[in-house]
């Protein structure tokens, strides 16, 4: 379906990037991996991808937070594999706090690698695109970028905004084959949420499965996780000729957690 696009994923060495470079790469798609991790993993992750899929794979280090970087992150891509078809903004961060004692550093850095990072992003792969006639670019947003919680201040507003950038973008390329869309998983069990579950377990003497139930139970009524599979072939969906024409979007994809 995608065979010979080069997609660029952001945050893709664990959870959801790593899920959706998959399901990109089992379609075609050649991949530009990026995000932190132990060299020696992501050398593994990269060999295993390209093998098991049969397409070429790169790792790109890039420290999301410097516009500079990110700006380097897609030149390098371009060098290595070839212009960028397919751009998947994933990388972020999270700080839970009061407004008043949230940290204006921990503010800073999830506006800059949550929101400001995927303007960076975009602002320089887009002009390829529209080149080209053809690309796609996916946000991976939240159901926090449809609805608010206490404590996630710099969380809701970068992804509040992300959807709102996602929307300027697909109007300013809607008369070209070039779609801007965002994704909004609800609760997804990456190696983020695993730590707020363990800290959710051990702040109030629970075991660590009961801890992610309630969880769940409080604002996702399937009571499901979202899987990062389910997102990489909703990706998919969306790079492909069939939503050719489904671009400003923001889906949920949240177990109802946005129909509260």
């Amino acid at each position: 379906m995608l065979n010979g696009k080069i997609a660029l994923v952001t945050g893709s060495t664990s959870g959801i990037g790593l899920g959706i470079a998959e399901a990109l790469a089992r379609n075609g798609a050649h991949i530009v991996l990026n995000g932190f991790g132990d060299p020696a993993e992501i050398e593994t992750i990269r060999t295993n991808l390209a093998a098991d899929h049969g397409v070429r794979v790169v790792y790109v280090h890039a420290d999301l937070s410097s516009p500079d970087e990110a700006y380097a992150l897609v030149k390098r891509a371009e060098n290595d594999l070839g212009p960028v078809d397919i751009l998947v903004n994933n990388a972020g961060i999270q700080h839970t706090d009061r407004i008043e004692d949230f940290p204006v550093e921990k503010w800073d850095a999830i506006l800059a690698i949550n929101l400001s990072a995927c303007f960076h992003t975009m602002r320089a792969s887009l002009p390829g695109m529209q080149a080209r006639d053809w690309g796609r670019v996916v946000n991976i947003a939240s159901a926090h970028g449809l609805v608010a919680s206490p404590f996630k201040a710099a969380y809701v507003a970068a992804k509040h905004g992300l959807i709102g950038l996602t929307k300027v973008a697909a109007l300013e390329n809607a008369k070209r084959h070039v779609t801007v869309n965002a994704i909004c998983p609800g609760w997804v069990r990456t190696p983020l949420v695993e730590r707020q579950i363990e800290a959710r377990a051990q702040a109030d003497g629970l075991e660590v499965e009961e801890a992610a139930r309630r969880l769940l139970g409080e604002r996702q009524p399937t009571e499901r996780f979202v899987t990062p599979e389910q997102l990489g072939e909703m990706t998919v969906f969306l790079c492909s000729e069939a939503a050719d024409v489904t671009t400003g979007a923001a889906f949920p994809m949240d177990g109802a957690f946005t129909t509260h």
